[in-house]
């Protein structure tokens, strides 16, 4: 049996009343695993026909969510090609709320590492305006990485304080989802290294942190726009006296709907989730991002290299420096912005001497497989490509390596033998 905190049991204990032996029992159930399926890639019914992880029935709050009992689901050759995303069933509750629609302007605020913010990209198939904000440099680059792993085409991966994006952003957004830092209450069984770390101070913290967040996010939606609030914790503090006093304090909001999960009526840990809509103000627009290349020396190379090798050719292409990248439509112009942003999809640099083009990791996993020229391998191949390994080919030159004709990464072939490209951080 886990052993909670006196304090906090006392505190749910008054709000459960008799429910409270059965929240307590709960503790002694397994942690439910899930598994989203990744749709910006492959269907649910494919996913279903190729993929080795068990899948023990759908999550009722998300299509394409799935619970399983495999252990290590994250370690399989499709997790690696961005099939799907291994994500907690209960987490998967807040972004269908939003209601995403393509072609909207979508903030997820506190985004790392990317279940949510990647659950709303599916929705958005690639058209629209997708900012995915983590105010953690280190946080953000494996938010970054998630996103690149997936193939999502139209994010802009930000690092800022939210008080900073809503300068920026007034009234910009259609959509925002705030997935607010918390006490972590509801994750208490999944990760019982938070539960020494817990204190009522710790949850008051929280509550202060989380109300400036909320009104940067006010700050930044558009009149009309729909606002989704949600934790992971079970604090009235943190969860329905944060959604009532925000509520007071800003009379241009209405609430739709409000729901909480508890572990001993779902399958899943605790998360809490509002909807909020705005009445008032109006929708700003921002200055569109001005692609263009100003060395045509470069833009030669890297068409070259594009001519070869792939079998699509790139529109919205910018450069900067040597670098290249696409810039999806719509993508407004960050320039002088006070924080550290990816926009687009870089794909890849030009050598230093001017002469040669090397492709982006991000660019491989962005890919279809009729999109480029392939290297297909079988399963043990998949295996040693992701461990770093060469391996023998006939073919020459940039060449994508596909497992079950979905993209693993860039090999270079060279005198018979296919030089792994995968960058050493993904490697396992």
């Amino acid at each position: 049996m886990i052993e909670l905190p006196s304090e906090f049991c006392a505190r749910v204990k008054r709000e459960l009343g008799s429910e409270y032996s059965q929240f307590i029992s709960s503790y002694n159930l397994p942690v439910a695993r899930g598994v989203r399926v990744n749709t910006l890639k492959i269907s649910v019914e494919d996913f279903m026909r190729i993929s080795s992880v068990n899948l023990d029935g759908g999550v009722p709050w998300e299509k394409n969510g799935f619970y399983t009992d495999s252990e290590s689901p994250g370690k399989t050759i499709l997790h690696a090609a961005g099939l799907y995303y291994v994500q907690e069933p209960s987490a998967m509750c807040a972004a269908p709320e939003l209601c995403v629609k393509a072609g909207e302007r979508v903030l997820d605020l506190c985004s790392a590492p990317g279940g949510k913010g990647t659950q709303l990209a599916q929705s958005m198939n690639g058209d629209g305006v997708l900012v995915l904000n983590e105010i953690l440099p280190k946080r953000a680059e494996i938010l970054r990485s998630n996103v690149e792993r997936l193939g999502v085409k139209n994010a802009l991966v930000t690092s800022a304080e939210p008080s900073v994006l809503a300068g920026l952003f007034e009234e910009y957004f259609d959509k925002i989802l705030v997935d607010a830092p918390c006490s972590g209450e509801g994750m208490f069984k999944k990760e019982q290294s938070a539960i020494p770390e817990w204190s009522l101070d710790n949850v008051l913290l929280c509550v202060e942190r989380q109300k400036n967040i909320l009104n940067s996010a006010a700050i930044m939606l558009s009149c009309g726009g729909r606002l989704v609030y949600s934790t992971c914790t079970f604090s009235l503090e943190e969860d329905e006296k944060q959604v009532e006093n925000f509520l007071k304090s800003h009379k241009d909001f209405v609430l739709v709907s409000m729901k909480k999960l508890l572990p001993h009526k779902v399958r899943g840990e605790g998360h809490f989730c509002a909807v909020l809509e705005k009445t008032g103000g109006g929708r700003k627009d921002l200055p569109l991002l001005n692609f263009s290349v100003r060395d045509k020396k470069l833009l030669k190379v890297y068409r070259e290299w594009e001519r070869e090798t792939l079998n699509i050719s790139i529109d919205r292409v910018m450069q900067s420096g040597n670098n290249f990248y696409y810039i999806p439509d719509g993508s407004p112009d960050l320039a002088g912005s006070r924080f550290k942003y990816n926009e687009g999809i870089f794909l890849g640099q030009v050598s230093p001497d001017g002469k040669r083009f090397e492709p982006s990791h991000t660019l491989a996993m962005s890919l279809k497989n009729n999109e480029a020229a392939c290297i297909p391998v079988d399963e043990k191949t998949a295996r040693d490509y992701l461990r770093g390994i060469t391996f023998g080919t006939s073919c020459s030159g940039w060449k994508v390596v596909t497992y079950l004709n979905y993209p693993l990464g860039w090999c270079k072939a060279v005198n018979g033998t296919a030089k792994n490209h995968l960058p050493r951080g993904l490697r396992i």
